[in-house]
């Protein structure tokens, strides 16, 4: 009895602290979505200068009042978020399908994603302006220069790019099926604040979506085309739906489409199951 306590009070300890961690990096994306999306929806209106990815984000964070603070805390967060993610890749998800190799597989390549940029955030705070505030354009293109280089290197690279756009395509049919449901409490929230989770979730869920199939599809064009130029960061392939037909309009509502994502974060860190 007392050995069963005992792994009880573990397996315990452990859902809380993953609880923990897992709630703060929710609201520290939320930060970066949010803070992402109107800097973005700054561009779409006035044609601004700003850096509309992680980068941006910090910067313009860091200049708000308390902005280290906030910096500090946003980096930390996402730490969190990274140890989540570790915690399931390790012993699995919620869930009745959490112990699977596909989403312990997932769960692996968002810890390492995570602790990366955690990484640049954390090492923006410390005082290193080139970490967290450095443009995805410039890395993209570099990282996709590099990558060509390499044996077999287009293919990789064509190879990387599908698969982010496929997990675009992912993330818009996930939105628009309210498949997020799964895995809130929604039947401990009124009935209203039911219908402002679906807004967030399905508008700014297939706004990411959005986002994230073009980069994958600009990063296939470059390996296409063996230019890395062509492959694209956060910000220049937000740019580039304002160079659609539909011009700034189009931009306009994908950047307010990311800014609900970060909201959308937050009701996760308040109403996820764990």
């Amino acid at each position: 009895m007392g050995r069963w306590r005992d792994e009880g009070d573990v397996r315990e300890a452990r859902r809380t602290g993953t609880a923990v961690a897992a709630r703060a990096g929710l609201v520290a994306r939320g930060v970066l979505y949010f803070l992402v999306g109107t800097l973005a929806l700054r561009i779409a209106v006035a044609d601004g200068g700003e850096q509309a990815d992680r980068g941006g984000a910090v910067q313009e964070l860091a200049h708000k009042p308390f902005g280290h603070v906030l910096v500090w805390a946003v980096g930390v967060g996402l730490v969190g978020m990274a140890l989540w993610q570790l915690s399931e890749a390790v012993f699995g998800a919620a869930g009745p399908d959490g112990r699977k190799v596909r989403k312990r597989s997932a769960s692996a390549v968002r810890s390492v994603f995570f602790c990366v940029v955690a990484g640049s955030v954390i090492g923006f705070a410390a005082g290193e302006r080139g970490s967290g505030a450095g443009s995805t354009d410039e890395k993209s293109r570099d990282v996709t220069a590099r990558a060509l280089d390499w044996p077999a290197g287009q293919w990789l690279v064509a190879a990387a790019g599908a698969v982010v756009a496929a997990v675009g395509v992912w993330m818009v049919t996930r939105a628009a099926t309210r498949a997020y449901r799964r895995e809130l409490r929604m039947a401990m929230m009124a009935p209203v604040t039911r219908r402002v989770v679906d807004v967030l979730g399905v508008v700014g869920g297939i706004s990411r979506g959005l986002v994230f199939a073009a980069a994958g599809t600009f990063a296939v064009r470059a390996a296409v085309t063996y230019d890395p130029g062509q492959a694209k960061g956060l910000d220049d392939t937000l740019r580039t739906f304002a160079g659609s037909p539909a011009g700034p309009w189009l931009l306009a509502a994908v950047a307010v489409g990311l800014a609900l994502f970060g909201l959308f974060s937050f009701t996760m860190a308040r109403w996820r199951a764990f």
